[in-house]
């Protein structure tokens, strides 16, 4: 494979690494906004948070990024490939982001927020105070599963002509006539990707538990 092929696969890695930290930027706390909604029962929108997560869950990815791409146009909000890219994994991650929030909110010890209560805390101060700083130490692990499942996901951007990895890739083949070598670069990419963000996640972890040591 010549360099210049090799720079456009790192062209394509660039685009989905942005994509995906757009999405996951914006996904991450709106999936926190929907858990919050299901946890404390805000009746009606609460359950249409669970209608959607639901229904986002149960689509495939390819086709929730036609839905996007060929449906907001249709209700007469137009938008671009790299747009439409960006909400698609911003919705897809913020459902799956919803249950990992959620599970770690049902198993929070209502002790605490009790005695927060008893202190005089408002609600605002007790997520922000007691809440959030062990809720998201609990999920890291899971949230950073999502990350990985996002990108492994995100070749689907490419069916609306984004040129990430994997399309990258597929040009790069179809130019050479050779596509293996492009697929195969393009497997070692996603590989480096996936394998600095579970580095990523050891480090935050261990930067916690010094902090716990430290403070104990």
């Amino acid at each position: 494979m010549t360099s210049g092929a090799f720079l456009t696969l790192l062209d394509g890695a660039l685009v989905t690494l942005a994509a995906c930290a757009a999405g996951v930027a914006i996904g991450m706390p709106l999936g926190l906004l929907f858990a919050v909604a299901r946890w404390v029962d805000l009746r009606f929108f609460g359950r249409s948070v669970a209608i959607y997560v639901s229904v986002v869950r149960s689509t495939p990815v390819v086709t929730l990024a036609l839905l996007v791409f060929f449906g907001l146009p249709s209700l007469g909000i137009e938008i671009g490939s790299t747009v439409a890219a960006i909400i698609l994994l911003a919705v897809n991650t913020s459902a799956f982001n919803c249950e990992v929030w959620r599970s770690g909110l049902n198993t929070f010890q209502t002790d605490q927020i009790e005695a927060a209560k008893a202190f005089g805390m408002t609600s605002t101060q007790l997520f922000r105070r007691i809440i959030f700083p062990q809720l998201w130490r609990q999920c890291l692990p899971a949230l950073i599963n999502e990350v990985t499942m996002l990108i492994k996901s995100s070749p689907a951007i490419a069916v609306i002509g984004v040129v990430d990895i994997t399309r990258a890739a597929i040009r790069v083949g179809a130019e050479t006539y050779d596509p293996f070598p492009p697929m195969l670069a393009a497997t070692l990419l996603y590989c480096v990707i996936i394998a600095s963000t579970i580095v990523l996640q050891r480090v935050l972890e261990k930067r916690h538990m010094r902090r716990v040591s430290q403070d104990a």
